[in-house]
């Protein structure tokens, strides 16, 4: 898939305070605010989730990406932003075939936290449902407020099967654990896992995760990809700062559910008398000139199930992923390009 309490809580002389805290997470304690609080409050996440998707689909419906600007962060905004820009170049007159987005039958998973930024999941169901409705979906949406006069933006993403969204687990009034980035109880901390995917898509190491087309099949993918006259390299790069920090929630097998963001290049170099393609994202995006060689630049952001450390206290066996973390879903966009 409550928020700020407001000033009012602080004391005076609080009030005067400003105090930054910055964890591996990013977090911030503002104005003195060490008070373990929820993240939002239901209707102020409803009126989040309603906001941004108004400005989504005013942002579609135009290829205007100034329309959702400030509704949108972290690796979901740069895949927004950067889509809308290249499909209103060659797109000037807006989106003819422009379909509202709906996310309704929302249910709001919210974390206890101190400072911020706070932030929460809305699970929801949307209109977009995959195979015509075959297979139904749940769109996971994270909203990020940075601080207490700051707009609610939603940074990640997620699009996977209703019976895969696990049990979170919550305390006795029903609010979320938050996961520390450097929880050791798990099989990979958060603040791990962007290098550890980027590390195993370059070298196969560490092995941590489980099979699947975004882990070993992209792999070998890659290592497949043929093309007479043309050479194929990839990059891929940790993103964990700021608004790509981690995210991630405790779930009742005591694992974790965790969002993170990765960067990924790859660059396609011709031989002599060959081009590399340009397609109309890709020029409407690109930088230089394309003669020899097109490097691609894409951010993506990662939605993985972390079983928990074996041994952990809490932790319990059977879980099917062989004590690995789990691909549950893999958004990636073409962020900007580049020609030699």
């Amino acid at each position: 898939m409550t928020r700020h309490p407001g000033l009012g809580r602080l004391t005076a002389g609080l009030a005067t305070a400003t105090v930054l805290c910055l964890t591996a997470s990013g977090c911030v304690t503002v104005h003195g605010e060490l008070e373990v609080l929820p993240g939002a409050k239901k209707p102020e996440a409803a009126q989040a989730l309603k906001d941004f998707t108004d400005a989504y689909n005013a942002a579609d419906k135009a290829f205007d990406p100034a329309l959702d600007a400030d509704r949108v962060t972290g690796s979901l905004g740069a895949i927004n932003q950067a889509g809308l820009k290249a499909r209103r170049t060659y797109n000037p007159d807006g989106n003819k075939a422009h379909e509202p987005l709906v996310l309704d039958d929302a249910t709001y998973v919210v974390p206890k936290k101190a400072g911020w930024p706070r932030w929460f999941l809305a699970d929801t169901d949307s209109n977009r449902d995959e195979d015509g409705g075959k297979l139904d979906t749940r769109w996971l949406v994270v909203f990020v407020r940075s601080g207490p006069d700051a707009l609610w933006k939603a940074s990640y993403l997620a699009v996977v099967p209703s019976s895969g969204v696990p049990e979170f687990a919550r305390d006795e009034d029903g609010f979320a654990t938050p996961v520390e980035p450097d929880d050791d109880g798990l099989a990979v901390a958060p603040a791990e896992l962007s290098a550890s995917y980027t590390g195993y898509l370059q070298n196969g190491s560490p092995d941590v995760f489980t099979p699947s087309t975004s882990t070993s099949g992209w792999r070998e993918t890659r290592r497949t990809t043929r093309r007479a006259g043309f050479s194929y390299q990839y990059v891929d790069q940790p993103l964990t700062r700021a608004a790509f920090a981690p995210l991630g929630l405790r779930t009742e097998d005591g694992g974790a559910l965790v969002f993170f963001s990765s960067k990924h290049f790859e660059r396609q170099t011709a031989a002599k008398g060959l081009r590399p393609e340009v397609n109309a994202d890709v020029k409407a995006l690109l930088t230089g000139e394309v003669n020899s060689s097109l490097t691609k630049e894409r951010i993506s952001s990662q939605l993985v199930h972390v079983p928990p450390r074996a041994g952990a206290a809490g932790s319990e066996s059977g879980s099917g992923s062989g004590g690995k973390v789990r691909m549950l879903n893999r958004l990636p966009g073409l962020v900007a390009a580049k020609g030699e």
